[in-house]
C-alpha cells in the first residue's frame, strides 16, 4: 500500500556582464524609490536606524544578536524561551545559538499551521508520472508523520539515535523526516542513488540501527531497486536491527526478519504523538558531502538555529508570500532538498513540491508542463539542467503558460551567462529575477545572492552578489592576508557565524576544525574561490580544494580515486575536474597500469567506471579514462595535478615552472595521450 491512494491517505494521510536588459531591470522596480523595511520584514521596526535592505543588512551584521533574537522569537515557536543568543568563537570552531531554549521542529512545521490553516496543501507531489501530482494538506501530514512517530518509537527509536532513510524525494520521505524531528531522533538521508557500498559507509559512520527505504524508485520511466540496494549495503552494518520498506510500485520484495512493511505498521499507530522538547543545539540531522579526502563528511545541523535560517532565507531570497507554490526540484538526498524542499517552505507553511522525475522525461517539457498545472511561483533549479534545456529549443518552454513565475532561482554551481540570459529571457519572459544563490551543505542554507535587495537593485547574470542577513563574506590572499579593497580575488571566508551553519562532523571534531577553521583563524573557510567586483558584488570563482562539482554534486576526486586504485591491474591514478558544457564539470581520470597488465584499454575503462558505478554513484563515473606510463610528479613524490589540469585545459601556455619535476618528459607523454584520446 502506498501513500499517493487517496483512500490511502484518508487513513494514513563573459562572465561578468554588468547590468541586465532594460525590461528587466523595468520588472524589477515595482515602481517604488522606497523601500519600507517594516512592511518587508516586521521585525526591523525595532531596529533603530534602519530604513531600506542596505542598512537592514549592516544592521543585520553589526547587531548580530539583536537580529538574530528577534527574528527567532517571532519566527519560531518556542516551547522554553532561549537565554542566549549565541556563543560562538570562530578561532576555535565552536558555534551555539539559542541555547537555554526548546522547542520541536516538527512543530513549527506542521502543528502550528494545522492550527490556523489545516486544509492548506503542504506537499504537491509532482510524481514521475506526469499528470498523476498528489497533493496533501497541513492536516494530512502531520497525521501521517505522527503515525510515522509512534511507529519509530514502538520499534525503540530514541531521542538521539540517527535513523537513515534511503528514498526518493515523496510524501513520505518527507514524513520520515519530520517524524525523526517529532521524536528527538536524528536523520541520515542518504541520496537514492548512491551505491550499497557507499550507503553502508554512511549508515555505519551514522550509527544507525533503523532504515527506511522503498521497494523500488521510479525515475524518468526506469525502476531502480532501492531495497535491493539495502538489502547488500546492511550485510556489512552489524548496527541495523530494522528496515521500514514503502511499496512505490505494486512488485514484492525479498523480505527477512528484520523487515518491515511501513505502510502496514503505520495503520496500527495513533494519529497523535507527543513532540519532544529539544534544545536548540540537538542534532536535527546528519548530511554527508564530499572532502578533499576520501571519506565522506557527515555534517551536523542542529535544531533551532538551522530552521529559523532555512525559513528565513526561503521567504526572502525567494520573495515567498503566504499561498504561493514553491518549486524546489532537489533531490532530498541533498542539502538543497532539505533546505528548500523540506524544512524552509514547511516552515514558513508554504505549498512545496516534491519532483520525482527527470526535466527530460517524458520529454524536454517536463519542468514547464508541470510549472503550468500546478502553477508554480518560484521555481529552483540547476545550471546543469538549464544547460541541457536550451539544447532542445525554445518551444518546448514556450509550448507551456509560465505566467505563474515571480522568481527564478539557480543552485549547485555558479550558473554561466549563457544559460543566465536564456533562463531570464525565454524562461521568465524577462520579468522574473534570475537569483544565483551561492551555499553549501555546510551552510545550511543560501548566503549570498542577488535577493533580497532594493526594488530597483541591479542583477548581473553570473553573479551571486549580496550577501544574506547577518552573513559577512572576506577575502584573503595567499598570505592568509584579509583583502580590504574591492576589485579582487581570493579565498571566500565568513567573518562572523551564522544561525545555519553546521556545528561539527560527525565523530570528527578535529576534521571539522582542520577543514573550516586553521587555514584561516577568525574565519570560517569555505573552501571556495572568490571575485568581489568594484561595485562590491562577489562572483564564485570556484573550489580551491581537490572536489569537483558534477551537475551541482560535490565529489572529492581522493574518493574515486580511492576506488578507481582498488582495480588489481591499476597501478595508481589521478582524476582532475574540467569544464563541460552541461555538467558544469565532469570527471578526468588518469590511470597508471601495473607492469604486465595485458587488458584492453576500453575493456578496463569499462570495468573502472563499473567499479565507480557500483562503489560510489553513476554521477562519478570518469568521462574520459587516459591511460599513461608515468604522472608527472615532483621530486618528493607529489603529483603535480596543477599541471594536469593546464592539459585537460589545452593551456599548455600556462604549464608554469617545471622545474621542480622529477622527470619534465612525463609532461610531454600526458600531453600526446591527452591529443590521442581527444582525436578518437
Amino acid at each position: 500500500m502506498w501513500l499517493p491512494c487517496r483512500c490511502t491517505t484518508k487513513y494514513v494521510a563573459a562572465s561578468i556582464r554588468r547590468g541586465v536588459s532594460a525590461s528587466s531591470l523595468h520588472a524589477l522596480r515595482r515602481g517604488r524609490s522606497s523601500w519600507n523595511s517594516a512592511a518587508f520584514m516586521p521585525e526591523s521596526a525595532g531596529f533603530e536606524g534602519v530604513s531600506g535592505r542596505d542598512a537592514l543588512h549592516d544592521y543585520s551584521v553589526s547587531h548580530s544578536e539583536n537580529f538574530w533574537a528577534a527574528v527567532a522569537r517571532q519566527r519560531l515557536n518556542w516551547i522554553r524561551p532561549f537565554e542566549a543568543v549565541q556563543d560562538c568563537d570562530l578561532s576555535q570552531g565552536r558555534i551555539k545559538w539559542f541555547e537555554g531554549g526548546k522547542l520541536n521542529v516538527s512543530v513549527n512545521c506542521l502543528d502550528r499551521h494545522v492550527h490556523t490553516c489545516p486544509e492548506r496543501v503542504a506537499l504537491i507531489w509532482e510524481r514521475d508520472e506526469r499528470g498523476s501530482e498528489v497533493r496533501y494538506t497541513y492536516r494530512e501530514l502531520l497525521e501521517i508523520t505522527c503515525r510515522l512517530g509512534n511507529l519509530l518509537r514502538r520499534h525503540g527509536v530514541k531521542k538521539g539515535d540517527c535513523v537513515t532513510i534511503y528514498m526518493p524525494t515523496c510524501p513520505l520521505a518527507v514524513a520520515s523526516m519530520l517524524a525523526c524531528a517529532r521524536i528527538g531522533a536524528a536523520h541520515n538521508v542518504v541520496f537514492a542513488g548512491f551505491s550499497s557500498e557507499a550507503l553502508a559507509e554512511r549508515i555505519r559512520d551514522a550509527q544507525s540501527s533503523t532504515v527506511i527505504t522503498v521497494n523500488q524508485g521510479v525515475r524518468g520511466g526506469k525502476i531502480t531497486e532501492l531495497k535491493r540496494t539495502v538489502d547488500a549495503a546492511v550485510q556489512s552494518c552489524p548496527t541495523v536491527r530494522q528496515v521500514f520498506v514503502a511499496m512505490r510500485t505494486e512488485k514484492r520484495v525479498e523480505v527477512t526478519d528484520r523487515d518491515f512493511a511501513l505502510e502496514e505498521e503505520m495503520l496500527k499507530e495513533d494519529v497523535v504523538c507527543e513532540p519532544a522538547a529539544m534544545d536548540s543545539e540537538d542534532v536535527l540531522f546528519l548530511l554527508y558531502t564530499s572532502g578533499s579526502t576520501g571519506k565522506p563528511k557527515g555534517l551536523v545541523h542542529t535544531q533551532a538555529g538551522y530552521l529559523l535560517y532555512a525559513a528565513l532565507t526561503h521567504r526572502y531570497v525567494f520573495g515567498y508570500h503566504d499561498g504561493d507554490v514553491f518549486g524546489c526540484v532537489a533531490d532530498i538526498g541533498w542539502i538543497t532538498g532539505h533546505s528548500y524542499t523540506v524544512y524552509g517552505p514547511l516552515a514558513n507553511g508554504g505549498t512545496t513540491v516534491l519532483f520525482e522525475s527527470t526535466p527530460v522525461y517524458p520529454d524536454p517539457g517536463r519542468y514547464w508542463d508541470m510549472v503550468e498545472r500546478l502553477r508554480i511561483n518560484q521555481f529552483y533549479g540547476a545550471p546543469t539542467a538549464i544547460r541541457l534545456l536550451i539544447r532542445y529549443g525554445d518551444q518546448w518552454v514556450k509550448k507551456y503558460d509560465r505566467s505563474s513565475l515571480t522568481t527564478l532561482g539557480s543552485v549547485g554551481e555558479p550558473i554561466n551567462t549563457e544559460a543566465w540570459e536564456w533562463y531570464n529571457r525565454v524562461v521568465g519572459e524577462g520579468r522574473c529575477p534570475v537569483v544565483d544563490t551561492w551555499w553549501q551543505t555546510e551552510t545550511g542554507g543560501i548566503c549570498i545572492a542577488p535577493k533580497p535587495s532594493e526594488p530597483d537593485a541591479e542583477i548581473v547574470p553570473g553573479m551571486a552578489m549580496r550577501p544574506f542577513f547577518g552573513i559577512k563574506p572576506a577575502l584573503m590572499d595567499t598570505e592568509g592576508k584579509l583583502l580590504t579593497s574591492n576589485n579582487a580575488s581570493g579565498a571566500l571566508c565568513m567573518a562572523q557565524p551564522w544561525p545555519g551553519m553546521a556545528r561539527t562532523i560527525h565523530n570528527n571534531h578535529q576534521r571539522f576544525l582542520e577543514t573550516y577553521f586553521q587555514p584561516y583563524p577568525g574565519y570560517f573557510f569555505t573552501g571556495d574561490g572568490a571575485y568581489r567586483s568594484q561595485e562590491g558584488y562577489y562572483q564564485i570563482t570556484g573550489r580551491l580544494d581537490d572536489v569537483i562539482n558534477v551537475s551541482g554534486h560535490r565529489i572529492g576526486t581522493a574518493e574515486i580515486e580511492d576506488v578507481v586504485n582498488q582495480c588489481s591491474a591499476v597501478a595508481e591514478s589521478a582524476v582532475i575536474g574540467y569544464s563541460h558544457s552541461i555538467k558544469g564539470q565532469g570527471v578526468y581520470a588518469f590511470v597508471v597500469l601495473k607492469k604486465g597488465v595485458d587488458m584492453q584499454e576500453a575493456d578496463l575503462s569499462k570495468e573502472l567506471n563499473s567499479m565507480v558505478s557500483e562503489k560510489i554513484a553513476k554521477y562519478a563515473c570518469p568521462d574520459f579514462i587516459q591511460f599513461a606510463k608515468r604522472l608527472p610528479k615532483t621530486r618528493s613524490g607529489k603529483i603535480m595535478r596543477r599541471v594536469l589540469r593546464k592539459v585537460v585545459d589545452c593551456d599548455l601556455d600556462s604549464l608554469g615552472d617545471l622545474s621542480t619535476l622529477d622527470d619534465p618528459a612525463a609532461v610531454q607523454e600526458i600531453i600526446e595521450g591527452h591529443e590521442k584520446l581527444l582525436s578518437k
